[in-house]
């Protein structure tokens, strides 16, 4: 009969040896990982550029439109994080905690601001489909990113003063919130305008493309900020799992590869097509 002591490990320590490397080499592997992390950040940001230039050669004669502003978003955030991981060893070591909190959320705030402008252009389609009022909605989205910054900016500031568990606590929860916001526009825009295509003749040109297009980025979009939702809420109160460490190397590869890399990398493919050269109906600059 076994004795106890062969009796498997509670699992917070199974999770533990999971995501953390201890002894034995563990920081050569761990620095595998973020500049495996640093590497495919650069590589969708260089895609992100690339498509950005087409698309400015395609159309000079527009301005800067939703589709531009994506990309040129696409390029900063992956940028950011690319760099960001690419000196992961003073960023994660910087004495002042709230310097480092800046580095790894601010691009984090960045992508969510870059994949609801999504969620915008499809809002305004979808109105215009109806026939309702489409005026608001750019204020809308203007005013929520404007909300969220200048919160997520004073509890940095309140952070910087008085650095303590409980406002961390509440900079998880409330990235937890900020995508949730990000899940529940794609689930109710992207699901909406998903609906309302079906519902167009079979025989409609472009409506297969549309449908995959619409349909497949939702989907995409919808199980990253889920993701996100969660691993940032059990990251709130589970140390084990805390985003913030040079220790957990597996666990930031790959919740970064499954909430923004593979995301992006595949948004960006799908919505590869460049715009028509003439002038389009459903191409407008933004104003």
């Amino acid at each position: 009969m076994a004795s106890s002591s062969s009796s498997p490990a509670p699992l917070r320590l199974r999770l533990r040896g999971l995501w953390a490397w201890q002894d034995g080499g563990g920081d050569g592997d761990g620095d595998g990982a973020f500049f495996s992390l640093s590497a495919a950040y650069a590589l969708v940001s260089f895609v992100a550029l690339i498509q950005l230039i087409r698309i400015h050669r395609r159309v000079p004669e527009f301005g800067w439109t939703t589709q531009k502003v994506f990309h040129l978003m696409n390029f900063l955030v992956n940028g950011v994080r690319a760099l960001v991981f690419g000196f992961h060893l003073h960023v994660f070591l910087l004495s002042t905690k709230v310097y480092k909190l800046v580095l790894l959320d601010l691009p984090g705030l960045l992508f969510f601001s870059t994949y609801t402008l999504l969620v915008l252009f499809w809002a305004e389609i979808y109105h215009q489909a109806r026939s309702l009022p489409t005026d608001k909605l750019r204020i809308i989205y203007i005013a929520v990113n404007t909300i969220i910054y200048v919160i997520q900016v004073c509890i940095w500031i309140y952070l910087g003063i008085n650095d303590n568990p409980f406002v961390e606590l509440v900079t998880k929860l409330f990235i937890v919130l900020v995508s949730f916001v990000a899940l529940l526009g794609f689930s109710v825009y992207g699901g909406r305008l998903f609906f309302l295509l079906r519902r167009f003749p079979i025989e409609s040109k472009g409506r297969t493309k549309k449908l995959y297009e619409v349909g497949t980025v939702t989907a995409i979009c919808c199980a990253c900020f889920l993701i996100r939702c969660i691993v940032v809420a059990l990251s709130a109160f589970d140390p084990d799992l805390s985003l913030e460490v040079l220790d957990h190397p597996i666990l930031d590869f790959f919740y970064y590869m499954f909430t923004e890399i593979l995301p992006s990398a595949l948004v960006l493919f799908i919505l590869r097509k460049l715009p028509p050269k003439r002038v389009s109906a459903q191409y407008h600059p933004i104003n």
